[in-house]
């Protein structure tokens, strides 16, 4: 299993970005974290089995919510696995 850090940029706080982000990754089965940065910009963290896995992942946070804007989605492949859910932080 690997994980990955993401990087969201855009209007991404304030507009329920993160709590739309955690109600999808529950439904999709993944396990990780999502959180507001100093910067404006928001990090998630995932861990998934399969590359499709963080495609369907990747594409929730182009969506984001009805009033957030994604401007940019990059990542960083990390250590560690993530288990237990998705939680916001």
């Amino acid at each position: 299993m690997q994980s990955r850090l993401y990087a969201i940029r855009g209007r991404v706080q304030g507009v329920w970005y993160r709590a739309t982000i955690q109600q999808l990754a529950q439904a999709a089965g993944v396990s990780g974290y999502i959180r507001n940065c100093s910067d404006g910009s928001v990090e998630a963290a995932v861990s998934c089995p399969n590359d499709d896995c963080f495609d369907q992942f990747e594409r929730l946070l182009w969506e984001g919510s009805p009033l957030s804007v994604v401007d940019n989605v990059s990542y960083d492949i990390i250590e560690g696995v993530f288990e237990g859910g998705f939680e916001q932080r």
